[in-house]
């Protein structure tokens, strides 16, 4: 009987470790997509409030127009993230 009942808890353990893995591993997914949101919102309002200048005033900071998207890539995801 004894052995009936060491089987049922190496199953229990098992199964637990693999539970522990499933959550961790989702746990570490949903910080990532978090993480990548929080990046693509720096992006997107760089691109919005540098689009919202004239030309003089992005001349005035030493910015081309041409130069948004880099600026808020760079601001996002830093200059060695491509």
């Amino acid at each position: 009987m004894r052995h009936g009942k060491m089987a049922y808890y190496n199953d229990i353990a098992k199964h637990s470790d693999l539970v522990e893995r499933i959550l961790g591993t989702t746990a570490e997914m949903l910080n990532t997509a978090k993480e990548r949101h929080a990046m693509r919102r720096v992006y997107r309002t760089t691109v919005n409030e540098l689009s919202e200048l004239s030309g003089r005033e992005l001349a005035d900071l030493g910015i081309h127009p041409s130069e948004i998207k880099r600026l808020a890539w760079e601001a996002a995801y830093g200059t060695q993230a491509r």
